[in-house]
């Protein structure tokens, strides 16, 4: 579990390094077939907007990425309850929206450009192309990580009759004072499972989030124009408070040490605000219809869209939909698809507030 952990950190670390690195890249080769967004060019009010942009922003997520640890001290909004399972509904809703609402798209956009060619980019849908190999590759991710850590507690010593485990019961009575019946080791096997399940899913879908909120962040603080960037600065709080909500809900059911907890909620409050201050230092060579920029923009959103849509999907909504104490209660289905539908409503909404 340990080499799993440390795999899955060094793996994050990198792929943030290397989004950072590649901005300096988008600065170069120019395209001039597309205007680019000097009208309107006030440096001075729009370095002002973008000082709010990274104050709201910095406030939004951390806002809601903390929000979830609160809850879980209000009764009715405990994992256990049936409130929980309708908050992970909409979170879920939020996730998918920003995935098939606002990264996909802009992923398409960006790799269909003119300032591309028509060869190879208009001839190959490489934005779904690229979206499919990243929800494969997370698939391929959790299922190794998964049936790495199955074997692993398949190796540990374990009760070979039911003598051994009547003794073990018989054990835990005397010392705990409290009669025990059953089996054990099975129950704490299956707790362990679902335990390192829900930290592969906190640590991937940051890294999907994560992906995004470079690119925002640098795409905002790069733009001259106040005009451009003062309603985003209201729909992209909402959008990573919303965004916040569903990471710090997956966070907060992997039970990380305190260490951990921290490193993911500063991870995420900071990438946008700093995507924000980097955009800016190079706004004056940055140029976002160079071939360069549109080419590394659609493939980082492109995997982003296929990380995101695979982990509502199958993590978030599969799991919980299909859960007993979904199936077994019909207001409680139509509570969470309703919240679902609310969560990714919210996020389009937002789209057409923030122009996407």
């Amino acid at each position: 579990m340990i080499k799993h952990q440390s795999w899955s950190w060094k793996f994050l670390t990198i792929s943030s390094c290397l989004i950072f690195l590649m901005a300096p890249v988008m600065v170069s080769s120019k395209c001039t077939g597309i205007a680019q967004d000097n009208h309107d060019q006030n440096t001075s009010e729009a370095f002002k907007y973008k000082l709010v942009a990274i104050c709201s922003l910095l406030f939004a997520s951390a806002l809601g990425v903390c929000l979830p640890f609160f809850a879980r001290n209000v009764s009715f909004l405990h994992p256990d309850r049936e409130a929980f399972f309708l908050v992970k509904a909409f979170a879920a809703g939020v996730i998918l929206g920003t995935g098939f609402i606002h990264i996909l798209p802009d992923a398409f956009e960006s790799l269909t450009s003119p300032c591309l060619g028509q060869t190879p980019w208009e001839k190959f849908p490489f934005a779904g192309f690229v979206a499919m190999l990243s929800a494969i590759g997370v698939l391929m991710m959790e299922s190794f990580a998964t049936g790495y850590h199955k074997r692993f507690e398949l190796r540990k010593p374990q009760p070979i009759s039911g003598d051994h485990e009547e003794e073990s019961d018989r054990d835990e009575e005397g010392a705990s004072g409290v009669h025990v019946r059953g089996p054990t080791f099975a129950l704490k096997r299956a707790n362990s499972s679902d335990l390192n399940r829900h930290r592969i899913v906190s640590q991937v879908l940051e890294l999907g989030i994560v992906v995004h909120s470079v690119i925002i962040g640098l795409s905002l603080g790069a733009s001259k124009s106040s005009k451009t960037i003062k309603p985003l600065v209201a729909a992209l709080s909402f959008h990573q408070f919303f965004e916040g909500i569903g990471l710090g809900g997956c966070i907060s059911q992997a039970k990380f040490k305190l260490r951990a907890k921290a490193i993911m909620i500063l991870f995420f409050s900071l990438t946008t605000p700093t995507g924000i201050a980097v955009g800016t230092c190079i706004s004056r060579s940055y140029n976002a219809t160079s071939p360069v920029a549109l080419i590394v923009q659609g493939i980082l959103n492109s995997a982003s869209a296929g990380i995101l849509i695979y982990m509502a999907l199958v993590d978030l909504l599969a799991t919980d939909f299909m859960n007993s104490n979904m199936l077994c209660s019909f207001w409680l289905q139509l509570g969470a698809h309703l919240a679902l539908l609310l969560g990714a409503f919210t996020m389009s909404l937002l789209a057409i507030w923030g122009g996407n």
